[in-house]
């Protein structure tokens, strides 16, 4: 299983420098969990850059990913997570979810680098 992180899911859908990392685990589709947390970063930095028809657009590629909602489990793993590890929220929800699925997450995030199951790629400005 995959999990790809807001910024690398950003980073394809812009056709930046590191789309190429980032193109496998995006388009094996029943491979793929999206956290609920990632949908809302997304959607957030699309909404305020673009419009619904670009977010729309992402979506419908994304279309048949497993989509995991954040529950009880995954909030108190994330929170003594965030302790461990010294995560922001949104990341040590990521991170978690990424355990409980025994993914691997695929991300340009720095907060990511050193953790476990994480297949990190330096951002190229």
């Amino acid at each position: 299983m995959n999990l790809v992180d807001t910024s690398a899911y950003l980073e394809f859908f812009a056709g930046k420098s590191n789309v190429e990392h980032f193109l496998e685990p995006i388009t094996q589709i029943k491979k793929l969990i999206i956290p609920t947390i990632c949908i809302y970063e997304i959607s957030k930095v699309i909404l305020r850059e673009s419009n619904q028809n670009s977010l729309t657009k992402i979506f419908t590629a994304l279309d048949g990913a497993n989509v995991v909602d954040l529950n009880i489990q995954i909030a108190t793993d994330a929170a003594k997570n965030s302790r461990k590890y010294k995560l922001p929220m949104a990341d040590s929800i990521i991170f978690t979810t990424a355990q409980q699925y025994k993914a691997t997450i695929w991300t340009q995030d720095v907060d990511f680098k050193d953790l476990p199951n994480v297949r990190y790629f330096k951002k190229i400005k």
